[in-house]
C-alpha cells in the first residue's frame, strides 16, 4: 500500500476527531466516533475512486465519491430532531456533511484546503457559541392565547412592532374551545421592557392569556 494513503487516512481520522470532539463535549447524538468514521470513510472512498482509475485505466474518480454526499445526507437527517417549536441537530448535521467533504479532500491529497477548512469549522464551533448566546440573550418563546377571528394577528403584530420586538418564528395551535394559541420566538431589543410589552398585549381585546418569561 502506498504510504501516502496511510497518511491521508490518519489525517482524515484526526480531522474528524477534532470536529467530533466539540459535538461529544456537548453530548450531541453524533459525536467523536461518528465524525471519525465519516471523515475516514470519505477519505477511503476517495482513495478507492482514484485506485479504480489507476488500476483499470478508465472511470470517473468523482463518480463513486459523489455518493458520499448522498449517504451523509441520510445520516445527517437522523440527527435533526424537533422539540415543539424548536429544531435541534442542524449544526450536527451540517458538521457531518462538511466532515465528509474534509475526508474527500484529504483522500484527494488536498491537504492545505482541508486544514484551512478544519480550522474554520473548529473556530465556528468553539468561538461563535458565546457570541450567539450574547446576541440571543434577549430571545425567548412567547405564548399568546387569543380568539380565532379576523384581524387578531394584526393586533398582536402591532403591539409587538410598537415595542421593537423582532419575531423570528411563529407556530399556531387550534384549541378545543375554538381559541388559537400562537407560539413565537421573539427577540427583544436591549431597551425593550418585556413586562411592558406583555402588559400591552394582555389589554388587546380577544387575547385571554399571555405567557412571557420574567425579566
Amino acid at each position: 500500500m502506498n504510504p501516502s494513503h496511510l497518511v491521508r487516512l490518519l489525517l482524515a481520522a484526526v480531522a474528524g476527531a477534532a470536529v467530533g470532539f466539540e459535538r461529544e463535549r456537548i453530548n450531541r447524538a453524533a459525536g467523536l466516533r461518528t465524525h471519525i468514521l465519516v471523515c475516514t470513510g470519505s477519505a477511503l472512498v476517495m482513495l478507492v475512486s482514484f485506485n479504480v482509475v489507476e488500476t483499470y485505466g478508465f472511470g470517473d474518480p468523482g463518480r463513486i465519491a459523489a455518493q458520499v454526499v448522498t449517504g451523509v445526507g441520510f445520516l445527517g437527517a437522523g440527527t435533526i430532531l424537533r422539540e415543539g417549536p424548536t429544531v435541534r441537530g442542524l449544526t450536527t448535521a451540517a458538521g457531518l456533511w462538511v466532515v465528509s467533504g474534509l475526508g474527500l479532500a484529504i483522500g484527494a491529497g488536498m491537504y492545505v484546503p482541508a486544514i484551512v477548512t478544519t480550522c474554520v469549522i473548529l473556530g465556528a464551533l468553539f468561538l461563535l457559541p458565546p457570541v450567539e448566546r450574547r446576541l440571543a440573550k434577549r430571545e425567548c418563546l412567547v405564548t399568546v392565547v387569543m380568539n380565532d377571528r379576523p384581524g387578531q394577528l394584526g393586533l398582536v403584530a402591532t403591539v409587538l412592532g410598537r415595542h421593537d420586538v423582532d419575531i423570528r418564528h411563529v407556530e399556531f395551535e387550534t384549541m378545543e374551545d375554538g381559541r388559537v394559541g400562537m407560539i413565537f420566538r421573539a427577540r427583544f431589543q436591549p431597551g425593550t421592557s418585556i413586562a411592558a410589552c406583555a402588559s400591552d398585549l394582555a389589554e388587546v381585546e380577544g387575547i385571554s392569556s399571555v405567557d412571557f418569561p420574567r425579566e
